[in-house]
């Protein structure tokens, strides 16, 4: 019952609805093992609470009555008590352990997969580093609280029944003298969680900002040694390292108040146990054996009583891990799909935007936006920077639904089928290449798994990309590294169009597809892309107007409203924006 009432201390509530969520969604997985757990640790307990009652035969047989006989007997009791309780102590760790290794493996397996379910817009409101940080922290937080509640509810509690029936069998009347100590514990630590939980919290978000700095100083490499801003990193990282370590700190000292008034009243029970004892058998002739029995069950059951009267303190950073685990998991996806959504079915390609408003925030940034790319055919989208083009792209591909209007790919609107035939028949170029950390033929085949190694070859000289790959030490087995960064420029990006080249989707997106190559090597992608496009639809986002100028329709947009659409020759008769644009970029 006082182990109960700690727990209901916790947090007003809301911890131990924590608890229960935790043990419901783990404890019935595991069932089978925690039975076999429970069944060692009652073992271990009863070797324990053993030790504790041999401890009169051992005084009384051997000390006081001399008694030659029980020598060996007791002493063999003994090593079978040790050896049993060593056994069973280890199964109960391997078990134990092996249970904790899974539950950090489901729960990062789970935590992964609703990442993968989530919107675009999820990831702009969670930084990666924050993200990375549960993925390690929380896991091992929820294998943390699981251990400490089965150790203190199996271990603990039970060794602890056992060496207080020790206690009562051999004096009722000192028990209740020693049996005062453990509310008295309780009662005292209760005041120290409230604070434990407030550091635990600001320690999480230090170590948040610690993995934040630490993949900005990746990735922004060459941009802190161009500036010179090791100095600036050094003491960003250094400040949030040296809060973790305050905080741990602090966590640290208020876990430490428990000891002295552990130990206080421990001591404090002892003397009685002690004073009263000694009089029973000085002055009232009660054996010493069961006197010394009794104060070995005493002292033996301080630290699994110790343990539990804690439990609630060492609760408390572990379960802000879980709190934390499970308001990410509780985080709904803002892509959805109906039931059972019917797979795209595409006869031309033919893409539509009817209507459309969007923005990313409050402000809108297309607004009553309706414009179409034709099959077989080139479209280009052109404007200024921030018009809304990319986001034209976005809604395509649907990685956001839009406020108003429809998305249709061939009468079909992208809402109402599964997002997978979607984006299989869409092939993406960004102007932010991103390749992963893997093999220059991995990264190509991304755009199709199943592609055999003639066809990601071909695809790469299509893309002029053979060329330089084959002169790599390795040729497709060289690592790019991670995001690519052992690659210039131009080499991620036609790599990254032999990724689009092998998906052989009948809808292919461009965003400034060429725009880091050179002049020849675009001529060379330009012809190959010429190839591609055939019997596609084919939608291009460009700035440099020389690449659109073969396009069939270009759509001029401008703060979210179409505003012109031709072909090159027609809009230059306009002249409107895109021939201002033309003559900007000309003029020289």
């Amino acid at each position: 019952m006082k182990l109960l009432t700690g727990l209901r201390a916790l947090n007003d509530g809301s911890s131990l609805a924590l608890i229960k969520r935790l043990l419901g969604e783990n404890f019935r997985h595991y069932r089978g093992r925690y039975a076999f757990a429970f069944m060692l640790m009652g073992v271990v307990s009863a070797t324990t609470a053993g030790t504790a009652w041999i401890m009169k035969d051992i005084i009384n047989e051997i000390f006081v009555d001399r008694n030659g006989a029980m020598v060996l007997p007791i002493a063999l009791t003994v090593m079978a008590i040790y050896i049993a309780k060593g056994i069973a102590t280890y199964g109960v760790n391997v078990t134990l352990s092996r249970i904790g290794n899974n539950v950090i493996a489901r729960t990062q397996k789970r935590l992964y997969d609703h990442l993968l379910t989530q919107g675009i817009d999820f990831f702009q409101k969670y930084a990666t580093a924050d993200l990375a940080t549960r993925m390690s922290h929380n896991a091992q937080a929820a294998r943390e609280v699981l251990n400490t509640l089965v150790m203190s509810f199996g271990r603990d509690l039970l060794s602890l029944i056992g060496l207080t029936a020790v206690m009562i069998g051999q004096d009722p009347v000192m028990s209740l003298v020693a049996l005062v100590i453990m509310p008295l514990a309780i009662a005292g630590i209760g005041k120290l969680i409230r604070k434990i939980r407030k550091f635990a919290q600001q320690e999480f978000m230090s170590l948040a900002k610690i993995v934040a700095h630490t993949l900005e100083t990746g990735f922004g490499i060459r941009i802190v040694k161009a500036f010179n801003l090791e100095d600036r990193m050094r003491r960003a990282t250094h400040s949030a390292i040296d809060a973790v370590e305050y905080r741990a700190n602090k966590i640290a000292a208020l876990n430490a108040r428990t000891l002295p008034l552990m130990e206080t009243l421990a001591g404090f029970g002892v003397a009685l146990v002690i004073s009263y004892g000694g009089y029973r058998v000085i002055a009232q002739g009660q054996d010493p054996g069961s006197f010394f029995a009794f104060l070995t069950a005493m002292l033996m059951a301080y630290d699994p009583a110790r343990r539990v009267a804690r439990m609630n303190v060492n609760l408390q950073t572990p379960l802000f891990g879980v709190r934390m685990l499970y308001d990410l998991l509780d985080t709904p996806s803002s892509m959805t799909e109906m039931p059972d959504a019917p797979p795209l079915r595409v006869t031309g390609g033919h893409v539509r935007l009817s209507g459309v408003t969007f923005g990313y925030d409050s402000e809108p940034v297309l607004r009553n936006l309706s414009l179409e790319a034709k099959p077989g055919q080139l479209t280009a989208l052109v404007g200024p920077s921030g018009a809304g083009k990319t986001t034209v792209f976005a809604l395509i591909e649907r990685f956001w639904d839009p406020w108003q209007g429809t998305v249709l790919v061939d009468g079909q609107p992208v809402d109402g089928v599964s997002l997978q035939s979607l984006r299989e028949n869409v092939a993406l170029v960004t102007q932010d290449t991103f390749l992963f950390d893997g093999t220059v033929k991995e990264n190509i085949a991304m755009g199709r798994p199943n592609a055999g190694d003639d066809e990601i070859v071909a695809s790469a000289k299509a893309a002029n990309a053979h060329e330089f790959v084959a002169a790599m030490p390795e040729a497709y087995d060289t690592h790019v590294g991670e995001s690519g960064n052992r690659l210039s420029g131009g080499q991620k990006q036609r790599i990254a169009i032999a990724r689009a080249m092998l998906r052989d989707a009948p809808i292919l997106l461009l965003d400034e597809a060429t725009s880091a190559l050179d002049a020849e090597s675009e001529a060379k992608v330009q012809e190959a892309l010429d190839r591609l496009m055939k019997g596609r639809t084919t939608i291009v986002i460009a700035h440099r107007l020389s690449t659109v100028r073969n396009a069939n329709v270009i759509h001029v947009i401008d703060e979210g409203q179409l505003i012109e659409s031709a072909s090159h020759i027609e809009l230059i008769k306009m002249r409107g924006m895109y021939s201002r644009l033309h003559g900007l970029q000309f003029a020289l």
